[in-house]
């Protein structure tokens, strides 16, 4: 038996089926994006608190002159 892949279009209108596949994957992304933003270690928007605190250490340890 031989299965071809064209005939899936006769089951299924392509522009619905299309126009739900872009809305499904621009959800998901929205999705994915939202649940970074809400996570501390993945917020781009606030910035790396691990690297903000060690940028700050690093700014206010002594500097002992060489003499």
């Amino acid at each position: 038996m031989t299965f071809s892949t064209h005939k899936v279009w006769l089951m299924f209108d392509p522009r619905s089926t299309l126009v739900a596949l872009a809305a499904f994957l621009v959800v998901l992304a929205l999705l994915i994006h939202f649940l970074c933003l809400g996570h501390d270690r993945f917020n781009w928007l606030e910035g790396n608190p691990a690297a903000t605190k060690a940028a700050a250490a690093a700014v206010t340890m002594p500097v002992n002159p060489v003499a």
